[in-house]
């Protein structure tokens, strides 16, 4: 499987925003954004003019890059959003935060995504007491994640009491379990200054 191997930190940079790869290290002195606000590379393009197409191509990648989503992945959940009714950009949002992974994130079980997505893939979690193991799997409201049994006693969940746990779920530290009260809504998601309809522009064209 596909994958982004270089140094997360890279990503930041090059958006400008914080997109919190790297868990507790983002909210440290050590952020790499936080020392050198800047994008990778020698040469310096702040002043360089950015075109309409390359100011939605940054939106889509600042997205992507965010929710940790290939290219591919992330236009078969645009084409997805596109058939569902309602705004297709919400829509879009929606879906990447329906993402088991990102649900796995959000409800404090892993300190970043892409924690989350291996913990999943190494099913660590169950899905309505069912063993599950595809991070990309769009989930729905009524949904119960909990870690699995073997898995419990291991180290890496041992500050889930300290997330601040969005509306949208409900989470029981104690019992290592949480649940999906509602679909989340736009106002839910937490990347700063995201425009999807540079997203939906981009990909209409």
């Amino acid at each position: 499987m596909a994958r982004y191997t270089d140094a997360a930190c890279r990503l930041c940079r090059r958006e400008g925003v914080k997109l919190f790869l790297k868990g507790e290290r983002c909210y440290s002195d050590k952020c790499a954004l936080t020392r050198r606000h800047k994008a990778p590379g020698v040469h310096d393009n702040s002043r360089k003019k950015i075109s309409e197409y390359g100011t939605q191509l940054r939106e889509k990648q600042k997205t992507k890059r965010f929710y940790g989503v290939l290219e591919k992945q992330f236009r078969n959940t645009f084409e997805k959003a596109e058939r569902m009714q309602g705004k297709t950009g919400e829509n879009l949002l929606k879906l990447l935060e329906l993402r088991f992974d990102n649900v796995v994130y959000r409800m404090g079980f892993a300190q970043s995504r892409a924690q989350a997505r291996q913990l999943v893939t190494h099913a660590h979690f169950t899905l309505n007491g069912k063993k599950a193991n595809i991070p990309s799997m769009i989930l729905k409201a009524g949904d119960e994640i909990a870690v699995a049994e073997g898995s419990k006693k291991s180290v890496v969940f041992e500050k889930v009491a300290d997330h601040t746990v969005p509306a949208w779920l409900s989470v029981d530290a104690e019992a290592l379990k949480g649940k999906i009260a509602t679909a989340p809504e736009r106002a839910d998601v937490d990347l700063v200054d995201l425009k999807e309809t540079l997203i939906v522009e981009l990909y209409s064209k």
